[in-house]
């Protein structure tokens, strides 16, 4: 596996990605602003350049919000999220971003367990945040 910079020709892949996902995915269109000065993305790619895995970060300043980090069902439990999750955070030190934030499903212990090992720390809760099941977000911030 090779993690890369998001480029417009992953956006198809990346879409059908959050598609298969999440129950509100991103449309390409929306991911678009990934590969532009709003931020940026990285992939993780498999040894046949498929998308693997992905994650998005919008930024403002010296502060960053992680969009989505999503593996696709077939290599999951296999370091994609970890991969791509340690190079986002190395790609926004060298950016000078200071912070990242992100929500996720306050059910999701092994998301928030990935968000732990990589620094990210439970600041807040959003009740009712998530739909289909109705969920409370946790908000985890790292200072990077």
């Amino acid at each position: 596996m090779t993690v890369a910079l998001l480029t417009s020709a992953h956006l198809p892949e990346v879409a059908a990605l959050e598609a298969l996902c999440f129950h509100a995915p991103w449309s390409e269109q929306s991911l678009r602003m990934l590969c532009g000065e709003q931020g940026f993305g990285l992939v993780c790619l498999t040894e046949d350049g498929s998308v693997a895995a992905y994650v998005g970060v919008l930024t403002v300043l010296d502060e960053g919000q992680i969009t989505n980090v999503a593996t696709h069902p077939d290599f999951r439990r296999r370091g994609c999220a970890n991969a791509v999750l340690a190079a986002l955070l190395d790609a926004c030190r060298k950016r000078s971003i200071r912070s990242l934030s992100l929500e996720v499903r306050e059910s999701n212990a092994p998301a928030i367990a990935l968000y732990e090992k990589h620094g990210f720390q439970t600041a807040g809760k959003r009740p009712g945040f998530y739909s289909h099941p109705r969920e409370a977000a946790l908000v985890m911030v790292a200072e990077i």
